[in-house]
């Protein structure tokens, strides 16, 4: 299992969510700010099985909008080994 963190812009927030949701996929959003600027950005959790990381990856490349400018990162991911889950 897999742990997938992305942090986009706060206006990518609803078009990934859905994207992901709409696929089965379990999402957690966090309202977040970073950056020179400190602009908001939201922070999504997405648990998912090693086999659909590809694809996780994938819905969130295509549903972020167009970079303002060339040097603009749209999103930052981590995904990170998960060894135990529990749900209550």
């Amino acid at each position: 299992m897999k742990l997938i963190t992305a942090i986009i812009r706060d206006r990518d927030t609803d078009p990934v969510s859905r994207a992901l949701t709409s696929l089965d996929f379990r999402v957690t959003h966090i309202a977040s700010t970073g950056g020179f600027l400190r602009r908001g950005n939201s922070t999504l959790f997405i648990g998912t099985d090693d086999d659909k990381v590809e694809q996780a990856l994938e819905i969130i490349r295509a549903n972020l909008e167009p970079a303002d400018d060339p040097d603009q990162k749209r999103a930052t991911i981590f995904v990170i080994n998960v060894n135990q889950f529990i749900h209550f």
